[in-house]
């Protein structure tokens, strides 16, 4: 696991300089697409990476689990409190700059996504002494299984079972 940790951190390096629509808004949320710049973002707020797997252009359940979750102010608030929010895009229709392309498929093949929409909710530290990152992954979740219009809740208590059974590794 840590040579494949390694090898990301590798591959993140060579996609440092992504910057292509490196964030954008929605419903009041800031959503990355740069694993870097999420990154930043967790280092100085302390927070996980929330990485949100998906086919933006083509997948039916992605675009539920955003109508049924991550569209409704629960998700919101719960989000802008406890995590970084990135989004991982894998469109069928839609061009991505190539860099953008490697660092999702890079990300893709570590947490071994096989199905969307995927949600994994991790820590990365950088490692500046070989200038690599070391991801910890704390959970995955997918679209929750609860009954209609309940969603969210369902999503979240699982969201909030993996903040409070992974604690944030502390630094040695």
């Amino acid at each position: 696991m840590k040579l494949q940790i390694r090898l990301l951190g590798l591959l993140i390096v060579l996609f440092s300089h992504i910057n292509v629509n490196a964030q954008t808004q929605k419903n009041g949320l800031t959503w990355y697409t740069d694993i870097n710049k999420a990154q930043e973002q967790s280092a100085k707020t302390k927070k996980p990476i929330f990485g949100f797997f998906t086919g933006s252009d083509w997948c039916g359940w992605c675009h539920k689990l955003e109508h049924d979750v991550i569209d409704k102010p629960e998700f919101q608030a719960w989000a802008k409190k406890n995590v970084i929010l990135l989004e991982l895009d894998f469109p069928r229709t839609k061009q991505l700059p190539e860099e953008l392309v490697k660092q999702n498929n890079s990300l893709q093949q570590f947490f071994k996504v096989q199905g969307y929409p995927t949600v994994w909710i991790f820590n990365m530290e950088k490692n500046a002494t070989v200038n690599s990152f070391n991801i910890l992954p704390l959970g995955s979740l997918g679209y929750p299984r609860a009954e209609a219009g309940k969603e969210v809740y369902t999503f979240l208590e699982t969201a909030n079972g993996i903040l409070k059974s992974k604690e944030t590794p502390k630094k040695s």
